[in-house]
């Protein structure tokens, strides 16, 4: 069987610089742009695009992040330290929206995807139909230094990397939806999911978001430890309009982890968009 699934690379300036980002679609209808965790890539949404109930009207697109997936990063990255920013990382989504020519996307992200969703939400909501968070959250403090876990000569950092992520996931999600995902944490280039775990602080700023103008849908798994529920509920609890849903028995990785048990709670919210478009 050939899976409905497309693949194709197009050239964006970034930070000044030539990117040759690639990304995969399927389907039809309201581009619906999907946003890759820390240290993964675009595979994480593969299950959304053959899933008719989803592809008969959304036209669903993920990109690979430069430095991530098969977007290599640009010429010269030998001589710097991968870091991504708020800025850089606001950047290459609206970069990648306006070059496709998409009439005001949904956007869906999933852990820094979901995060960045509410900056949208913040500075550029007028440029979305609607943004979907998945495990979010309004403030990041500095992490800890994980240097020993990219570049230590007697560590493969690419296991260690999935050795982090690897207890984020419900308990209750299938095994090899779980290994699916720890996998691509395996395949990361050296030193990618440190330099993915940008700090940034919203607090102050999530009040001014604006439902009437772009829709927010907040979802949360109960089983992450890192961005629990109750965090997420703190910005639905300052933004009137965010709508924050509890996904009971998911982890941090709701998109990949259990795929079955996610479209249960975001084919509501398709509906509600489709709807309302």
């Amino acid at each position: 069987m050939i899976e409905p699934i497309t693949g194709r690379y197009i050239h964006l300036t970034l930070g000044g610089r030539d990117n040759r980002v690639y990304f995969e679609e399927a389907g039809q209808g309201i581009p619906l742009v999907c946003l890759h965790t820390a240290g993964a890539d675009g595979r994480q949404y593969r299950h959304l695009m053959i899933d008719e109930a989803i592809t008969d009207n959304f036209r669903v697109i993920a990109f690979d992040l430069p430095w991530h997936g098969k977007t290599l990063p640009p010429a010269g990255w030998n001589h710097e330290t991968y870091q991504l920013t708020v800025e850089s990382y606001v950047e290459v989504i609206r970069a990648f929206c306006q070059a496709l020519e998409l009439d005001r996307p949904a956007v869906i992200g999933c852990s820094i995807g979901g995060r960045i969703v509410v900056k949208l939400a913040i500075d550029h909501a007028a440029e979305f139909r609607a943004l979907i968070g998945l495990e979010a959250s309004d403030y990041q403090p500095p992490w800890g230094n994980h240097s020993w876990a990219s570049h230590h000569p007697n560590i493969h950092g690419g296991e260690a990397s999935a050795g982090m992520v690897s207890g984020m996931m419900a308990p209750q999600s299938p095994e090899e939806t779980r290994w699916e995902t720890l996998w691509q944490y395996m395949c990361s280039g050296p030193g990618v999911f440190k330099g993915d775990r940008f700090p940034y602080d919203f607090r102050d700023q999530v009040a001014s978001i604006d439902t009437d103008l772009c829709p927010l849908f907040l979802l949360t798994g109960d089983y992450d430890f890192t961005v629990p529920p109750e965090t997420t509920r703190k910005i639905a609890d300052k933004v009137p309009g965010a709508e924050f849903t509890v996904m009971t028995e998911m982890g941090h990785f709701c998109i990949n982890e259990n795929p079955a048990r996610f479209r249960e709670y975001l084919l509501p919210v398709l509906d509600r968009i489709r709807t309302a478009s």
